[in-house]
């Protein structure tokens, strides 16, 4: 089965690099179910591959100019507490049998895989939807907005530290409707947000698991790769276009999980 991890891998970063998010969140079904972690390990792990990865794939839009710093910090750094007050002292008091229901036991790992599904689903909503356009040029952030865009950075840190998602799908809309970020900035303030949110949960809470950091560097490395290849045809093929079908196969995963976790 690794090696349709280390293919589902170059896949999560084609995804990245070709229609700039969605992709981090098939890292943990892939640790999970194609390398055979637990899932508070896939958790850690995807945390590091998904914060590696979203830092190189931001690396083109700092080049371009494309990326808003004060907005990364406005929205980044109560997401950052979160995660760091979330995988610290929030996930370790989930007990190993949370809750039971007839003779099906709800194990911490089947928990967290459930929350991971519906995380999913949510993303997929967000994916299919038509998308209507924003004229950013007519409105203009204001305080409440600012306030409003750190709470939701506040959410997207607490999602990113239970399950290891980037939360990219929650990021853009946020950076667009609230703080009314163009598109195009939006996306390379998100992979920056991103890329701090992960790295800073992987370094503040990788004391509590054994790392294979061997497994770690392949898998992070051929996700890398594959944001290359992504971010190439992205000049050819037209991401967005892709994004609705690329949403209904994050549906059908999601659904996947649910039937696997509970009733096989």
């Amino acid at each position: 089965m690794e090696v349709f991890g280390y293919v589902a891998s170059v896949l999560i970063g084609i995804s990245l690099g070709l229609i700039g998010g969605g992709g981090s969140i098939l890292t943990v079904p892939v640790l999970v179910y194609l390398f055979g972690l637990d899932a508070f390990l896939a958790t850690e792990y995807s945390l590091f591959i998904v914060g590696i990865s979203s830092m190189v794939g931001s690396v083109s839009y700092f080049k371009k100019g494309l990326v808003n710093l004060k907005t990364a910090f406005v929205f980044g750094i109560p997401s950052i507490i979160s995660i760091f007050l979330t995988r610290n002292y929030i996930l370790p008091l989930i007990p190993d049998e949370v809750f039971t229901i007839r003779a099906f036991v709800v194990t911490k790992d089947i928990f967290l895989l459930l929350i991971f599904a519906g995380l999913m689903i949510l993303a997929s909503y967000k994916m299919i939807q038509k998308r209507t356009e924003l004229n950013i040029e007519a409105v203009h952030p204001n305080k409440n907005s600012a306030i409003l865009a750190a709470g939701e950075g506040s959410v997207v840190g607490i999602l990113t530290g239970l399950v290891g998602a980037g939360g990219g799908f929650m990021i853009i809309p946020a950076l667009v409707n609230l703080l009314k970020t163009p598109m195009k900035v939006a996306i390379g303030t998100s992979l920056v947000i991103i890329s701090l949110n992960s790295l800073i949960g992987f370094f503040t809470s990788m004391h509590n698991v054994a790392i294979d950091w061997k497994l770690l560097a392949t898998v992070s490395s051929i996700a890398i790769v594959g944001i290359i290849i992504g971010s190439h045809l992205s000049k050819k093929i037209d991401g967005a276009k892709l994004k609705p079908a690329f949403g209904w196969f994050i549906l059908l995963m999601g659904i996947y999980i649910i039937i696997r976790e509970v009733f096989l």
